[in-house]
């Protein structure tokens, strides 16, 4: 009965081996291909495609006083040379405005308008909690066909791929502008998003928490997604 037991046992063991190893070659093998097939979409602001409908800057943490960390305030600063090169007309702020006392996209839009930027060319996508809902919603809430994603280096293959998956003509420029604390942690992580997101795009794909009316960025007023 022991012996029984014991082989069972290291059956099941080996079974959850098994099944964790081929998690992670899928995970490697679909971060490895989603990188090398997507990299090539990321410019350099001096060469970046124009005539794009919109400048998607994705979101990240914000200080306890509501000022934009190191790494987003960064993404800001990029998004905006790249609309000074000219590239797209309006922005789409998307981030995570899940709660009153925690606000990405306000935090953004604060930082854009303080550069003299028109807030009618800001649009604010209150419900990005992901990059796969960004994604979703600036193809079908802002109606755009063509953009330029502003976010870190290791980030950009995963957002051209979902945008690119979901028929956004989407080019990247990464934002690194210096060192960041947790990166290492970013990167391991974004292994696991990868395939995540590989599956929501090409098997489950869901729709995002919210969706809405359309607010095409062409020709609307940004202020209106004020407080959407």
């Amino acid at each position: 009965m022991r012996k029984n037991k014991f082989k069972k046992w290291g059956k099941r063991v080996m079974g959850i081996v098994v099944s964790l190893l081929i998690l992670i070659i899928m995970a490697i093998s679909i971060s490895l291909s989603i990188v090398n097939s997507y990299k090539k979409y990321i410019y350099n602001i001096e060469n970046i495609p124009i005539n794009n409908d919109a400048i998607i800057v994705l979101g990240a943490g914000v200080k306890n006083d509501g000022t934009p960390s190191d790494i987003l305030a960064d993404r800001l600063e990029t998004s905006l040379e790249v609309f000074e090169a000219k590239a797209a007309n309006a922005f789409v702020l998307s981030g995570d405005h899940s709660r009153e006392d925690y606000n990405e996209v306000g935090a953004m839009k604060d930082y854009i308008v303080s550069n003299n930027i028109d807030e009618r060319v800001i649009f604010m996508d209150h419900a990005g909690f992901s990059t796969y809902d960004t994604m979703y919603r600036a193809k079908e809430i802002f109606k755009i066909n063509k953009a330029i994603i502003v976010t870190n280096e290791y980030h950009l293959p995963r957002a051209l791929y979902i945008a690119r998956k979901l028929g956004i003509d989407a080019y990247g420029v990464k934002s690194d502008k210096r060192g960041y604390q947790l990166m290492s942690s970013y990167k391991k992580r974004e292994v696991l998003a990868q395939l995540k997101d590989f599956i929501y795009v090409n098997i489950l794909k869901p729709k995002p928490k919210f969706l809405g009316e359309s607010i095409p960025v062409n020709n609307s007023d940004g202020r209106i997604t004020e407080d959407d």
